[in-house]
């Protein structure tokens, strides 16, 4: 009798001990409620980013849940964090505890092979390509043409015209800027098709993930496979293009990609993963750039200081140059003042709101258990309005930026950090410099509309900053 009963006891032991460490994980998950399933608090927060106190919403869930709480976003379990020590936990961790998976929205609409979603060596491969185009010492040889396309933009839709909505147009730019570099895929009826089904692809990338007919999801993810279509066509041509030796490696991104080759010939990088990573670098341009470009002409329209300030930095270039000569990678390398008052726009209204990672294991943060699979939801602009990192935060002082070592550790990453920073983040600063400088020295302009803004879920000005312009003379 004694024996069956040890033996029921040695028996019990085990699921004894199960329930207790699931008791007490389950005391320590962060406070607050992951909502209806799938839904969760996604409506709560795209309501509040559409108008614009995405932050208070934030700030109500600190003074009800504390600084980190548990929710439901896109249909994922997920805790919220925020603030310097959750930045630096989220690019310091190894890859074996968090994995930089997005949202199933952003997955599913650019493809599981993009460099967001992927971990370890298959990232580091990837990235390593990436880099092989999106390099300084390759971009510098493309200033010349990202120069021609500005100018030419300037020419088609700013000369002559007394008003224009500038965030469409910025994005018009971006868009062009991107099939030139990325596909070499010139003006045309193919690109057309292409921006077309590019805008509906990009709407839906935070969306609730139910695939049916009517929903945002569904008509992105269409759009998607069209995208992803074209490109097919575009990297098949390519790959024809350099086997009979008529095109080169350096001439766009996809040529580049595929030249890229392993010790036994092999192709580095995947077929699959090219698609999918020229939709991500595609996204990542056209969206970002357009925004902080609109943002800087919005800010400068009412900052007439900082104006005069750039339009000296930007003249004494254009004395420089001659009549007609494109910019060089030189002289971006004296736009200082120009740059740092991009960067105080993104740090006044950063075209990221967050970003997400996924678990790889049980991890403890801040006294709690986030449970293996669950999402971390960071927002990294709390630190950037923060009072005691930046005094006066909501003025607007590019003199922050001065002396970028005197910012205190992960309290301004617009771009990432570490291994994970942003791989267009050079292609991103041409961009801007380079439209910036013809912007101030061909044309004023005022607002004619209000300042109000939303995200959708990046900053949008509500009506598209609808501006009065007029030309100014050209330094010669």
């Amino acid at each position: 009798m004694m024996s069956v009963i040890l033996a029921t006891l040695l028996l019990l032991i085990p699921v004894l001990l199960l329930l207790i460490r699931r008791r007490r994980t389950s005391k320590r998950v962060p406070p607050g409620s992951l909502g209806i399933p799938i839904i969760g608090q996604s409506l709560g927060l795209l309501r509040a980013m559409c108008a614009n106190n995405a932050e208070k919403w934030i700030e109500q869930r600190i003074r009800k849940y504390g600084p980190v709480s548990k929710l439901n976003l896109f249909g994922k379990p997920t805790v919220l964090i925020h603030g310097q020590a959750a930045n630096k936990f989220i690019f310091s961790n190894n890859e074996g505890t968090l994995s930089n998976q997005q949202t199933q929205s952003v997955k599913m609409i650019l493809g599981d092979r993009n460099v967001l979603e992927l971990s370890g060596e298959d990232h580091k491969r990837v990235r390593s390509a990436l880099m092989s185009f999106l390099k300084p010492e390759s971009l510098k040889l493309y200033v010349g043409k990202i120069d021609e396309e500005v100018k030419r933009h300037l020419e088609m839709h700013w000369n002559g015209k007394q008003q224009v909505k500038v965030l469409p147009l910025m994005k018009t730019l971006t868009f062009n800027l991107i099939c030139s570099l990325l596909f070499g895929l010139e003006r045309g009826k193919q690109r057309d098709q292409f921006l077309g089904s590019f805008q509906r692809m990009i709407e839906g990338m935070w969306s609730i993930p139910i695939n049916l007919p009517f929903t945002r999801y569904n008509r992105s993810l269409r759009a998607s496979a069209r995208i992803q279509k074209m490109l097919k066509q575009i990297m098949n041509k390519k790959k024809v293009e350099l086997e009979r030796n008529e095109a080169s490696t350096h001439q766009d991104l996809i040529t580049c990609l595929l030249g890229i080759k392993g010790d036994g010939d092999e192709q580095v990088i995947t077929e699959k993963e090219i698609i999918h990573n020229s939709m991500l670098v595609m996204v990542a341009g056209y969206d970002t750039s357009s925004v902080v470009i609109t943002f800087i002409i919005r800010l400068l329209a009412i900052e007439p200081a900082i104006l005069a300030a750039v339009l000296q930095e930007q003249e004494e270039i254009a004395k420089s140059k001659k009549s007609g000569e494109s910019l060089t990678w030189e002289d971006l390398g004296k736009m200082k003042y120009t740059w740092r008052v991009a960067l105080e726009t993104l740090r006044l209204f950063p075209p990221i709101f967050g970003g997400f990672r996924k678990t790889m294991t049980d991890i403890e943060y801040d006294g709690y258990i986030i449970p293996k699979g669950w999402q971390i939801f960071w927002v990294t602009s709390m630190t950037q309005m923060d009072n005691s990192i930046f005094p006066e935060p909501s003025k607007f002082d590019p003199s922050r930026f001065e002396d970028q070592s005197s910012i205190p550790p992960y309290c301004f990453i617009p771009f990432g950090a570490g291994s994970r920073i942003c791989p267009g983040y050079e292609l991103a600063k041409i961009e801007t410099l380079v439209s910036i400088h013809y912007l101030v020295t061909r044309f004023s302009w005022k607002l004619c509309a209000d300042n109000n803004f939303k995200r959708d879920p990046m900053p949008v000005p509500t009506q598209g900053l609808p501006i009065e312009i007029w030309p100014r003379k050209t330094v010669s």
